[in-house]
């Protein structure tokens, strides 16, 4: 079956006049079902220090902790090795999340400025994921809708450098069972119910530390 994509490219190369980018169907997010996708992923009675439908250890559940000295309120960090992301309240406290990291070598240290969130986003796969696993990545291509099923979830905190977008992402996840682990292609994962807790919180601006993982740290004598 000739495929959307396949006629875009085809019909590029008999004509030439090009085709509008607008012409392609990029992919959406329904905002009128956001309220009720909200509710789809957010466990009955839902308490966040003790709802775990999902099964991973407690430790990951969302915990209110103090916070080191010296950090600045509104930022986030994110520690590799135990799999925690902390976000800095102006109390001196933090609050903690259970996270799944990247595969292999693909996480990425570093710091970043948070310049842009989203509710329910939609998501394409970079090419450079693509080519490593185009059997996965190569059928959505195009994109994916905004929804449950998305791979960045319910919410999305976009890291750059400077003005950068490095398509690193601090998002949902429709696997919450990788929580604790390491599964994605450079992203940090929450769970869903989770980050929508803590995406009202973060403010455009903040900086994101990502810490780096346990086969990244060396002993110090």
């Amino acid at each position: 079956m000739l495929t959307r994509r396949h006629f875009v490219l085809s019909t590029t190369a008999l004509f030439s006049t090009p085709i509008p980018q607008a012409a392609l169907a990029a992919p959406t997010s329904d905002r009128s079902k956001w309220s009720a996708w909200d509710a789809q992923v957010t466990p009955a009675n839902y308490d966040p220090s003790t709802s775990n439908p999902w099964g991973f250890h407690p430790r990951f559940l969302p915990q209110l902790v103090q916070a080191n000295d010296g950090l600045t309120p509104g930022d986030i960090h994110v520690d590799a090795v135990a799999r925690y992301i902390y976000h800095i309240r102006n109390d001196g406290t933090a609050m903690r999340y259970g996270v799944a990291i990247a595969k292999g070598n693909l996480y990425e240290p570093g710091t970043y400025l948070i310049r842009r969130k989203t509710q329910w986003p939609t998501w394409t796969p970079t090419p450079a994921m693509i080519e490593r696993e185009p059997s996965i990545y190569g059928p959505v291509a195009d994109g994916v809708d905004g929804g449950p099923t998305n791979p960045l979830g319910s919410r999305a905190l976009y890291l750059f450098v400077g003005n950068r977008d490095t398509y690193l992402r601090i998002h949902g996840t429709p696997s919450p069972q990788s929580i604790g682990g390491r599964a994605s292609s450079g992203c940090v994962r929450m769970v869903m119910a989770h980050i929508n807790g803590l995406y009202d919180q973060v403010s455009t601006g903040s900086t994101a530390f990502l810490y780096p993982p346990e086969d990244r740290v060396t002993a110090q004598s």
